[in-house]
């Protein structure tokens, strides 16, 4: 996985063609977005932190 940027990950969350599901343990809080049962992106905020992550490929699966 690596980097992606807010705006492709939201819009990867917003399409109903993808399922997502949060975490939230210890202050540290999860969202992960699946297709098909695979994992193709997650969004990790700790604290003030937030990073967005995506496979490599995902900017296929954002132009469909």
């Amino acid at each position: 996985m690596h980097l992606i940027m807010k705006s492709q990950f939201d819009e990867l969350r917003l399409n109903d063609d993808y399922e997502y599901s949060s975490d939230d343990k210890g202050g540290k809080k999860v969202v992960k977005i699946f297709k098909d049962g695979d994992l193709i992106a997650k969004k990790i905020m700790v604290k003030r932190s937030i990073q967005y992550f995506g496979v490599t490929g995902i900017e296929e699966l954002l132009t469909h």
